[in-house]
Order: C-alpha cells, then structure tokens, then sequence
C-alpha cells in the first residue's frame, strides 16, 4: 500500500468515526461506556496509520538517500588544478582520519600531531566539522524543538541579545506645536551555556571491526540522549543549570487562556488563539501531548466541525483550526493548574550552541569488561526571546483559580 493509500485510508477511517461519535453522543455531549470503547478503538486504527505513513516517509527518504549516486562524473579536463582550497583545523581530512582512528586505537601514531588543533579545555577532543554537521541533523531529527526555534552558535559562553521592550508612538499634533518624544526602550536576554554530557560504552570488538560504522552509530546514540535530554529543557526547564522551558512559569511563555473547567472546550482551544496576536498566528504551531490531541478530536467549532483535521495530500501536515500541531511526551498532559499546551512563533525561543562538540575516550575504566568508554558533551542554552511570541493554555486549578 503506496503512502497517499494510507493517507486515504486514514482519512476514511476518520469520517467514520467522527459520524460514529455525532450518531452517539447522548443528551450531555458524552458517550455511552461501550460506545467509548468503540470510539476509542477507531481513533487508536487512526493513529495507527498516522504512525505508519511517518514510518514510511521516513523510509522512502533513506531509500532516496540511498539511491544517489557514490561516484562523482569528471568534470575537469586531465591534468587539471584542483582550485577547491584545502580545508585546515578540525576540518581537514587529517584531523577527521586521526579522529576517528583515536577513537578506535588509543595508541594511533597519527594522534599528538594532527589532533593538537582540535583540544578543548577540558581534555577532550572537538569532533570534525563534518561530523559537527552530522550531530546537528541528527539532534534536529530526535528533537523537535530545533526544528521550530531558531538557533545560533557562539564561541563564548555569554550571548547577549538586544530586545525592544517597548515602543514609541506618533502624535497628533497641532500647527507650530512641539513634537513629543516617544522613545523605544531596550532591554536584553542573555543566553549561557549549560553544559549537558553522556557516556557511551562500546566493546572492543566493535571498537576493532572496521565494518563497523562508529561514527554513524555515536551519531545516532549521541543524538537520542541528548535531543531527549534538550527537548525536556526546551519545555519544562526550570533555567537553572539548564535552558528555560516555555512551560516554566519564570520566563517562559505567557498565559493565553484558562480553561473554564477540568477539561479542555472549543471555546478554550479558540480563546487560546485569538490570544497571540495577529502577527505570531501566521508561523504559529500548536505543540501538546499525545493524550490532549485524543481529547481535542472530539470538539467541533460553531459550525459543527470537528477541529482536528487529518492531513490527505503529502506535504501538509495535520491540523487543528487549520495551524499544524506536533506532540512531545515533555509536554504536560491535561491535569488541575497545569499548563498543556502552547500555540504561537516558536522561531522566538533561540537556542545558543556553543561551538564544538567534544568526545573523550577513556580507556582503563571498563577494562575489566573488554569495553571503553567515551564522554560525549555540548554546552548549550534555551530561551523564548519574547514572551508574547508563544501563548499557553492552563487548565483551571481545583480550588477554581
């Protein structure tokens, strides 16, 4: 079955249940306890098949990585000057094959000579540019935040950020009559860098076998550690020892909305989002739970459409009041006082990578059990640049405040 058959077909399999559940709803608005299990049954075939078309766009994206060619035509005439410059430091080809070959063999001759460009200050070795690059889409693909915020590098721990906190305004004025000055005012944000780190245990063996791909696999491990780790930050961060999460109620996003009761209504969701302004609603992205996307499947607007609506074409994502959503397990789930979902520009939450990525082998640690360790390690920070940029739903509290 092609990926546009799944998409229809999951499309199908919505229409029928959103039918089931406008034929069962009884007099309050609520299903029956066996019409629920049933409702529940069809929504679970829907996300299934959501899962399975993510499965396999993703599979149909390696399959074309794949299929590109690995040798490159000659373009040039014989005997022709290769004008591309050489790359130095922690680009070059030495510094990568000496890398890569300490990380295998502690004692590699090539080692004290080519690494010297690429020491940090703590002992460890940068990783190559090339592989710098290779971390980064790995982490954007573990971590949904980067994909959405907007992220720079610095090569000092301290970033300021320079923000107008206010705005100046125009006058009517009579003939002859003085102007009035109406200043900006500025203020600042300031990005640290929290250092966030792992260790990796790999086996001799491995570490031995040349078919072996490492630097794919530290890839992979480095990035599903540490992009959990960040999108956590991302979200819940309290700011101390880590990023700022725009749940946090200290410098994170603004409160858009409180619910009226313990659950979630269409006049909630709308109140939510005609409280970012016009401006933010035109790049604005809902981000919620998995568990509040089953609830707000349920709520129709004034003319009696459902809100969620399932994506039928490739390319277009699902949708909630027409804005694309995307759902993080770091995201509070529905619950008395807490905040659980945000809709707004999240290219106003910057994170500041520190420059360099660093490894360290450690080579008598795990001896015992025919195994070496390594320390992977970024510095990095988190913050939301505007606060009116994102805006957050709170579920009313049980003692009603």
């Amino acid at each position: 079955m092609t990926i546009q058959e799944l998409r229809e077909k999951r499309a199908k399999a919505w229409d029928t249940a959103r039918d089931f559940l406008d034929s069962k709803r009884q007099a309050d608005g609520t299903l029956s306890e066996e019409d629920s299990k049933t409702y529940d049954a069809m929504e679970a075939t829907i996300v299934n098949l959501g899962k399975e078309i993510q499965r396999m766009e993703r599979q149909a994206e390696i399959e074309a990585d794949m299929a590109k060619a690995t040798t490159s035509p000659i373009l040039t005439a014989p005997a022709a000057q290769n004008t591309e410059p050489e790359k130095t430091g922690t680009a070059s080809a030495a510094y990568s094959d000496a890398f890569w070959n300490s990380i295998r063999n502690r004692n590699w001759i090539d080692v004290r000579n080519d690494l010297h460009v690429g020491t940090d200050t703590e002992g460890g070795y940068l990783v190559p540019d090339e592989f710098e690059r290779k971390l980064i889409e790995a982490l954007e693909e573990e971590n949904i935040f980067r994909q959405m915020a907007t992220v720079i590098k610095t090569s000092s721990g301290d970033r300021k950020i320079p923000i107008v906190t206010s705005k100046g305004d125009a006058v009517w004025m009579d003939e002859e009559e003085q102007y009035t000055l109406s200043d900006d005012t500025f203020g600042q944000a300031s990005l640290s860098a929290y250092k966030l780190g792992t260790a990796i245990k790999i086996s001799e063996e491995l570490l031995n076998d040349s078919v072996f791909d490492l630097p794919s696999y530290i890839a992979r491990e480095f990035a599903r550690r540490i992009g959990a780790k960040e999108e956590e930050a991302f979200f819940i961060g309290n700011g101390t020892g880590k990023p700022t999460g725009i749940f946090n109620a200290t410098g994170g996003a603004q409160d858009g909305a409180t619910t009226a009761g313990a659950s979630i209504t269409f006049d909630d969701v709308m109140e939510l989002f005609y409280s970012l302004r016009s401006p933010y609603r035109k790049k604005a992205v809902w981000v919620l739970n998995d568990s509040t996307v089953k609830a707000l499947r349920k709520l129709k607007d004034g003319n009696g459409n459902y809100i969620w609506q399932p994506s039928v074409a490739a390319g277009v994502p699902d949708t909630i009041l027409n804005r694309p959503y995307k759902t993080s397990s770091y995201v509070p789930e529905i619950g008395a006082g807490k905040k659980c979902m945000a809709f707004g520009d999240f290219s106003y939450y910057w994170i500041a990578d520190r420059s360099g990525r660093t490894f360290k082998r450690l080579n008598e640690l795990f001896a015992m059990t025919g195994q070496v360790g390594f320390l992977a390690m970024e510095r990095l920070d988190g913050k939301l640049i505007l606060p009116e940029a994102i805006k957050t739903l709170k579920v009313k509290s049980g003692s009603g405040a």
